[in-house]
């Protein structure tokens, strides 16, 4: 059974998700206060957060960006608001996904599925090859960090994930939607532009030239590609 953890100062919704959300074996943990959540994320390490934007004392960003700096647990935001800025910026912010409210519970189970489907499926291949190295930079997915000629680089979460993307298919164009689709498990045109913007801070960080790149390539009217070839972007086995 999955452990859920709510924080959401609407008291009604927490009883209806507690209740809902049982009959999909989800057990659910409820806060209505950031300090409460964040020690109930400490306390009974959930597999998933769903994280209201409108709190007391702090909003949901804040409470978003507190938690990634301790945790990878992911995260689906809530919002009455749906403004597309409040999106992109929770999702940069490193949320997994994104409900504005009013929403259909079922619809909320399957994003809850769906993303701790790409947990799993994410920590399933970081248990197979801990390291990808593609020329000067190493991407250690286990540890959700990376490295360019020895010095470390300074990720979002949204960017990592990207990056991590990007390394476990070289050679592969892959479109705004489909990473869209595989980092968020849907398929949002308005966060098309979101994609566009991780993918220019990679460039930077990484000292990459999109004229003459040495990673990732433009496909015009298409999406990217990352240039190291299957033989060029090695996988190393855990422990190496």
């Amino acid at each position: 059974m999955s452990t859920i953890l709510v924080i959401d100062d609407d008291h009604k919704l927490n009883d209806l998700l507690v209740s809902y959300l049982h009959q999909f074996g989800m057990e659910v943990l409820t806060a209505t206060h950031p300090d409460e959540g964040l020690a109930l994320l400490r306390t009974r390490s959930p597999a998933l957060i769903i994280l209201d934007l409108m709190l007391p004392g702090r909003d949901g960003f804040t409470v978003c960006r507190e938690i990634r700096h301790k945790s990878s647990v992911p995260i689906i935001m809530l919002t009455a608001r749906g403004e597309l800025t409040d999106r992109v910026a929770g999702l940069e912010l490193g949320a997994d996904d994104y409900l504005p409210k009013p929403f259909e519970p079922r619809e909320l189970v399957a994003r809850i599925q769906t993303v701790l489907r790409r947990s799993r499926e994410t920590r399933l291949s970081a248990s197979t090859a801990e390291r990808i190295v593609a020329g000067a930079l190493t991407v250690d997915l286990r540890r959700r960090t990376a490295w360019v000629g020895g010095a470390l680089l300074d990720l979002t979460t949204t960017e990592f994930e990207l990056l991590a993307l990007f390394v476990t298919h070289p050679g592969t164009v892959l479109s705004r939607d489909q990473i869209m689709e595989r980092l968020r498990g849907v398929d949002w045109d308005a966060y098309n532009r979101s994609i566009d913007v991780a993918v220019s801070r990679l460039r930077h960080k990484l000292h990459d030239d999109a004229k003459q790149p040495r990673y990732f390539k433009t496909v015009w009217g298409t999406g990217y590609l990352f240039l190291p070839t299957p033989e060029s972007a090695k996988p190393e086995p855990s422990g190496a």
